[in-house]
């Protein structure tokens, strides 16, 4: 994991992650959102998507997954993040997440991030930009 000196504008992280009916399963569960959009087949047959698409919420997650384990990692912290869902997200599709960083903000080390995400169509489902900032342990 990178220190916050060693990071430029410009640097990009990324994960791919296929959105399993599991995972629709899980996150329902874990989140409480039962919306049946989401769970229930029947009734997202009914909808305009045909069949249920996964939480937008989950795919957001994939940011966190990316700031917490990547950049800039452990002891990092959220402090904004304004997300734009522009595509609905289908169990079995195969989701790349993805952060560039914009901008720094020496003073309290913070980083200004794009955050995306593509289908594996290359089609964007997912834009926002994220602010993180470093909480990392101070040694003594």
């Amino acid at each position: 994991m990178p220190e916050y000196e060693e990071v430029e504008v410009g640097d990009e992280v990324e994960l791919t992650r296929t959105v399993t009916e599991e995972d629709v399963r899980r996150f329902a569960e874990i989140s409480g959102d039962q919306n049946l959009i989401h769970t229930d087949k029947e009734f997202a047959g009914k909808t305009r998507f045909k069949k249920p698409i996964s939480h937008g919420m989950f795919t957001a997650s994939l940011f966190s997954n990316l700031i917490g384990n990547v950049l800039p990692g452990n002891g990092s912290l959220y402090l904004t993040q304004d997300l734009n869902f522009k595509k609905p997200v289908f169990i079995n599709d195969t989701i790349r997440a993805k952060l560039i960083v914009l901008r720094k903000v020496d003073g309290p080390k913070i980083l200004v991030l794009k955050t995306i995400a593509h289908n594996q169509n290359d089609e964007v489902v997912l834009t926002g930009k994220a602010q993180v900032t470093w909480a990392r342990p101070v040694e003594e």
